[in-house]
């Protein structure tokens, strides 16, 4: 049975990876392995307690939200075309996500599928930081429907566990245009409402393999997600003015051998 020290690490796992381009998901089911634990409860809790990182998001960036409900003509990423905007970025995803899932649940979420996506991830992140074009977009409001658009077929990279869906979303952004810094809070802002879309539906359909004895292993989950997503989100900004994407690509592939050499193959 999981404890409440489970939920506190995986939790401080989930929030801390999902926003960064490192795979949270991938470093779930390595966490998952290390700490012996398994099963349709604990697949289900790793996606669930998303709710958690998703909500500090929806609150750092809770003026840019709110700003969806009504259209300011000063702003581009406003009103309907800000929510359209974020249903572009959301459909490739969404779709070919519904298609594969069992295909992707069965065949990729093990430690050594995970090593070779963030391996191959790792490169690709630092052939984008060496060859990405000259930064045409610089700020939300010069959101244009293509860079949505073509930001959401990338984000398809993501669906296999250890590319990571931030990663696949800012490297797409940047060589579509956008700088850096937009690519990564466009990241941040476009992961709602495809992970509300995708927690909600694993948390309805998954809502009866748990009890009122595991509503303290959830909600421990759920608040130290939400915590920890916090933190990496402004740090991350923060070393975004500093840094490239080049310390995340080698942190990759110095975990990604290690999985190869520690964790069993199946």
């Amino acid at each position: 049975m999981p404890t409440p020290l489970d939920a506190v690490i995986l939790g401080i796992v989930e929030g801390t990876t999902e926003f960064l381009p490192v795979s949270s998901t991938g470093h779930l089911i390595l966490t998952s392995s290390v700490l012996d634990l398994s099963g349709d409860r604990i697949d289900a809790f790793n996606v669930i307690i998303q709710l958690g990182a998703i909500l500090a998001v929806a609150v750092l960036y809770r003026e840019r939200f709110l700003g969806l409900l009504r259209r300011d003509s000063e702003r581009r990423f406003s009103g309907s075309r800000g929510i359209w905007f974020l249903v572009l970025t959301s459909l490739p995803a969404s779709v070919v996500g519904l298609l594969l899932s069992d295909v992707i649940e069965d065949k990729l979420f093990h430690p050594q599928p995970v090593a070779w996506s963030l391996g191959i991830g790792a490169l690709l992140i630092l052939l984008v930081e060496r060859t990405r074009p000259k930064p045409r977009f610089a700020g939300l409001d010069q959101m244009t429907w293509s860079l949505a658009l073509g930001i959401g077929f990338f984000q398809c990279l993501a669906l296999w566990p250890g590319f990571s869906r931030s990663a696949a979303t800012i490297m797409g952004g940047m060589i579509l245009g956008a700088d850096r810094r937009l690519a990564a809070e466009y990241s941040f802002i476009a992961a709602v409402p495809i992970m509300v879309a995708a927690t909600g539906y694993k948390l309805l359909s998954t809502w009866h393999l748990y009890t009122t004895s595991d509503v303290l292993f959830l909600a421990v989950g759920f608040v130290t997600s939400f915590a920890a997503a916090w933190v990496a989100v402004k740090g991350f900004i923060a070393l975004l003015t500093r840094w490239t994407l080049r310390p995340f690509a080698w942190y990759r592939l110095v975990l990604a051998p290690m999985v190869l050499l520690f964790w069993p193959s199946r």
